[in-house]
């Protein structure tokens, strides 16, 4: 490039490219459009995702039952809990079968068996075990499974303080 091209292309002044009239509307719409998608969207993507970012509270205990009326023979308690799935909010009843053991540890089980969910009963059959009355599954007192469910009955968290006793979250069973 001579001496003299360098000095002309130095001097032009700048081409600005002008924008057409379809490109205006291409983009004017397209913003518009990308401003109501995102009002439309926003609300359903915070709806959401609100619940996940509530602080979750630790496993509550609930007051169940005074101690005096736990004895070795296993008996039915039942509890309400305050539950909260998303924005619906519940106090479902709750069932748990307490007793005290041989060392006077007081202990819960649920009253959910392992077999197929069906709810068990104490001593129905005299035989004093919890029987499932849908499959014939047998627990014993301390909820061992003894026949059709390969797993034992889950228990709950236990907390005795002031003279009553406070049922936590089930937990696996950790007396057999």
């Amino acid at each position: 490039m001579s001496n003299h091209e360098q000095h002309e292309t130095a001097h032009r002044p700048v081409q600005r490219k002008e924008m057409s009239r379809r490109q205006f509307l291409s983009y004017t719409l397209g913003g518009t459009t990308a401003f109501m998608m995102g009002g439309a969207v926003l609300p359903m993507v915070r709806f959401a995702v609100d619940p996940l970012l509530i602080k979750k509270e630790g496993g509550n205990f609930v007051k169940v039952v005074e101690e005096s009326k736990i004895t070795a023979e296993p008996q039915e308690f039942k509890f309400k809990i305050h539950q909260v799935d998303g924005w619906y909010e519940s106090e479902p009843e709750l069932v748990a079968w307490i007793s005290k053991a041989e060392d006077g540890k007081i202990f819960a089980l649920s009253p959910v068996c392992k077999h197929l969910g069906c709810t068990i009963f104490w001593n129905t059959k005299g035989r004093s075990e919890y029987d499932c009355p849908c499959h014939d599954a047998r627990y014993s007192k301390d909820g061992k499974n003894i026949t059709v469910a390969n797993t034992p009955l889950d228990e709950y968290e236990v907390d005795v303080k002031d003279g009553f006793v406070y049922l936590g979250p089930i937990i696996a069973n950790t007396r057999v």
